[in-house]
């Protein structure tokens, strides 16, 4: 199971006064909390009632990104921040209500790659009809729509007005959120490398982004497996990438401009840079194993330097004294060294940066 949070958007679709979609997007809530807590999982509710959102009134195609109305770029941001989404809708006429497929409109990339799930309410089909054909446009929107579903008819429902779901439909609630939850983490990587921002790195398929707090535990892989090697060549175990927790990794992740690139949800390598003073030092160059010798360090290591601060003056690099190939690494990169070995066993590295 990932470690990251997952944001799970619960839409109530129906702006009819007095519909019962806002008792069943209170009722789906109450009944996944406790799991959603196990999960790791934010719960939003959304009523589309109170988002304002005329029919779609942009000049430019959803596909373009460009919004010119504010209740637009509220909508995008609200979309855009979320990992999943459970949509309670009715059935009006055999489908979705026009505010549903309105609201599916207005966006595009802000969809792509995040599962959704129904949470469906009427009477002779249980809304199951508005479901078959919100299907249809999710898809093209790059959603993926889950197999479990919550199908509720209010006859059956409902007790002198109020909703009263049997415990079946609990189970099949907390079920579309187990569900979601597994399909939102294993998307993951392909919202990532959809996003802006994420420029695409060496290999097919692959990406690079500025890696965060939440990527601790990846790190600390990373890490465990790329410096056995530094520590045998030194003959030293002391390495401290071999020992730190994932606590210890999310806090210098918080304080240093750290890269990773990813493939499928994989880390496959990292560097880190920040400057003191005057200069830019760059660290914790590593490459997993079976994919060392293909240029994506030396390619990692030219992204740190090019992020180099204006005041920076030279960029300082450190690296064991008996890890030859590093060091003919950084030397063939413009590095000289610029001291005898250090009493600590390494040896620090510079490159004089051009003003």
């Amino acid at each position: 199971m990932s470690t990251k949070m997952v944001r799970v958007l619960v839409v109530v679709c129906s702006t009819r006064p007095g519909a019962l979609g806002r008792t069943v997007g209170e009722w789906m809530i109450e009944t996944i909390t406790a799991r959603a807590l196990e999960l790791g999982v934010e719960l939003v509710p959304v009523a589309l009632g109170d988002l304002d959102l005329p029919f779609l009134d942009e000049e430019q195609h959803p596909s373009s990104g460009v919004y010119r109305h504010e209740h637009t770029r509220r909508w995008s941001a609200i979309v855009d921040a979320a990992d999943g989404f459970i949509v309670v809708t009715p059935e009006y006429n055999y489908g979705m209500p026009a505010t549903l497929k309105n609201a599916l409109d207005y966006l595009s990339r802000e969809w792509a790659w995040k599962p959704v799930g129904f949470v469906s309410y009427g009477n002779t089909s249980a809304g199951t009809r508005s479901v078959q054909h919100a299907k249809q446009v999710v898809t093209t929107l790059r959603l993926v729509p889950l197999g479990a579903t919550v199908a509720i008819r209010i006859g059956d429902a409902t007790r002198n007005g109020t909703l009263s779901p049997n415990t079946a439909l609990a189970g099949a609630a907390v079920g579309v959120l187990d569900e979601l939850v597994r399909v939102a983490n294993a998307l993951r990587p392909m919202r990532e490398r959809s996003a802006a921002g994420a420029p695409p790195g060496p290999l097919p398929g692959s990406y690079v982004r500025r890696l965060t707090p939440d990527d601790a535990p990846e790190v600390t892989v990373l890490q465990r497996c790329c410096w056995v090697e530094e520590a045998i060549a030194n003959d030293a175990l002391a390495v401290p990438a071999l020992h730190e927790s994932p606590e210890q990794v999310r806090d210098w992740l918080a304080a240093w401009h750290t890269t990773g690139l990813w493939l499928d949800g994989r880390l496959l390598g990292m560097v880190r840079a920040r400057r003191t003073e005057t200069d830019w030092h760059v660290g914790r160059l590593g490459v997993v194993p079976d994919l060392r010798g293909r240029g994506i360090g030396r390619r990692l290591l030219r992204g740190a330097e090019a992020a180099a601060e204006p005041k920076c003056r030279r960029i300082v690099l450190f690296t064991g004294t008996g890890s030859r190939y590093n060091i003919g690494l950084y030397e063939s990169e413009g590095y000289r060294r610029a001291s005898l070995p250090g009493t600590d066993g390494t040896t620090r590295l510079v490159k004089e940066l051009v003003p």
